[in-house]
């Protein structure tokens, strides 16, 4: 229990049932307060890829290792995590946080990787790098992404996540591959892994 009470204090974790909600710092910096009317501001509005840094992480795992002086955070088994409608599978999660222990700098995911982003892609890998700065993620090795019937292959793929763009790279064995397929009226699906667990994709 020890590395679970750890997390719950450094990351403002709530823990129930083996899984972790990771709040950004700022959810937890003042107690809540009545709304008020919404005042006009000539404030710019927040940027859409701030909105997405800004919204809480839930995971869960069959086991959790928190590494409070590493600042790191180990969740193995049955890795489910999610944000912001973006969901991600894997066998083992490395999440690094930063000096105060109360932000996500990076995860580090490997073993039957899955992703699904908020705008239906499905991508599966080797490995999985997550940067929550600039909200991307690698996929390395064996990379592969379909968007509804289309698919593109390479050594690794690069989404960003506040975009609607990626980036595909061949390695030293493989070029880039893409299939796009036209939309038939019969309604032919392509061969994209069936992906178990809630996410926003028909």
């Amino acid at each position: 229990m020890r590395g679970t009470r750890v997390l719950a204090v450094a990351l403002a974790a709530t823990l129930i049932g083996g899984s972790a909600l990771l709040f950004p710092p700022d959810a937890l910096a003042q107690p809540a307060k009545p709304k008020k009317p919404a005042a006009r501001s000539d404030a710019p509005a927040p940027k859409p890829e701030e909105d997405e840094k800004n919204q809480p992480v839930t995971v869960d795992a069959d086991q959790m290792e928190s590494m409070q002086k590493e600042g790191l955070v180990i969740f193995t088994g049955n890795v489910v995590a999610r944000q912001n409608n973006s969901v991600q599978y894997a066998d083992r999660t490395e999440v690094y946080l930063d000096p105060k222990g109360d932000r996500i700098i990076r995860t580090v995911s490997v073993g039957n990787v899955r992703i699904i982003t908020k705008d239906c892609r499905i991508g599966t890998a080797k490995r999985a790098e997550y940067y929550d700065a600039e909200q991307r993620v690698v996929l390395i090795g064996t990379a592969r992404v379909w968007q509804e019937d289309n698919v593109v292959t390479g050594d690794r793929i690069t989404i960003y996540l506040a975009e609607e763009r990626s980036v595909v790279q061949s390695g030293n064995q493989e070029r880039v591959k893409a299939v796009f397929y036209p939309k038939s009226p019969d309604g032919r699906k392509s061969d994209r892994p069936k992906v178990s667990g809630p996410f926003p994709c028909p």
